[in-house]
């Protein structure tokens, strides 16, 4: 019998259904503020508005997940903070913006200083290598409604980016003939952590160790790769038509873009971890539909930019490769099978 993201208690399709509705909701508050013009509001990788000047800002949160579950059990939690950077700043590049600032929520159910420290350290770690700066936050302590024995939290943040009109990219200029080149990932990143832990945990401890990688539970608190230098470095030097940030829904993320066919007929193989997870009865489709499977980031472009692109990533000690190109048959296509 094989296990599916919904039998983890996320239902994809309808989480889709109350973010239409949301979507909805808040467009009617797109025109209250007179001094800025709502350019992207809902359904892309961040919102932008055109400010006073010309200059545009784009902003988007988010946060990191049930990753904060493993970082939990194993009580170590010096990296959470890079993927509660990396799962905004990520994001927000897609749209062609630099983020220029960063402000986290750390909810707890009692203050521990030594903890926070930790969880500190990592925001400001992955706040360098992002070249963003930490402007402030908040830290909550909600012992009636996060009932835990041991210590328990969740972290979340929010970062924001400014661009130009010209510098904006949204992926409409996405055609046909046009390549999908995939960036390495780190491992999970910070998403389908509720499938992951319901395949694993229930046969493996988190000290279970692999051969040739190290413990369970260290593959797990990997942390999730930050892309914005090279992508920013990309958009200055290439043409680049769409960007994605491959996280929850994985390639299905794809479509976010532009509706048109993507296929990705070219993939690398999978790293251990995502092999380990699909051999404990978990289809291909549904691995396709929930992990980044081994591919963080994906830039969409004319064919001719792919060198210049590879030397990019390169430079930046991240690997690249085509994994597909563009078609006019609608969808997301993994070689033969479509997941979208």
């Amino acid at each position: 019998m094989t296990i599916t993201y919904k039998d983890a208690g996320i239902d994809i399709k309808r989480i889709k259904q109350s973010q239409a509705t949301i979507g909805r909701l808040i467009a009617s508050t797109h025109k209250l503020q007179k001094k800025v013009k709502t350019l992207s509001g809902f359904g892309h990788y961040a919102g932008i508005v055109e400010i006073p000047g010309g200059k545009l800002l784009a902003t988007h949160t988010d946060g990191v997940g049930t990753k904060v579950i493993i970082a939990q059990m194993m009580k170590k939690y010096d990296t959470i903070g890079i993927d509660c950077v990396a799962m905004n700043v990520n994001d927000i590049i897609c749209t062609g913006a630099t983020p220029i600032s960063f402000v986290d929520y750390i909810a707890a159910n009692r203050n521990d200083q030594e903890i926070f420290k930790q969880i500190v350290r990592g925001l400001v770690k992955g706040a360098k290598k992002a070249q963003v700066p930490i402007v402030g936050g908040e830290t909550a302590i909600l012992p009636d409604i996060i009932s835990a024995r041991n210590f328990s939290f969740d972290l979340a943040g929010m970062t924001v980016g400014i661009l130009n009109k010209h510098e904006m990219v949204l992926g409409d200029m996405i055609t046909p003939g046009n390549i999908i080149i995939g960036v390495k990932s780190s491992g999970l990143h910070s998403n389908g952590y509720s499938l992951a832990r319901k395949v694993l945990l229930s046969k493996y401890s988190l000290r279970h160790k692999i051969k040739g990688v190290g413990t369970l539970g260290d593959l797990l608190l990997e942390p999730t790769e930050i892309y914005v230098q090279p992508v920013l470095e990309a958009l200055r030097e290439c043409d680049i038509h769409g960007l994605a940030h491959i996280t929850g829904g994985s390639f299905t993320k794809l479509l976010r873009l532009k509706k048109t066919g993507y296929v990705l007929d070219n993939l690398p193989e999978p790293p251990e971890i995502f092999q380990i997870i699909e051999n404990e009865d978990v289809e291909k489709e549904e691995m396709y539909k929930t992990f980044n499977m081994g591919v963080g980031f994906c830039l969409i472009a004319p064919e001719d930019e792919e060198e210049q692109i590879f030397e990019i990533f390169k430079k930046h000690r991240l690997h690249s490769r085509q994994i597909g190109q563009i078609t006019e048959k609608k969808g997301v296509y993994i070689d033969s099978l479509r997941i979208a």
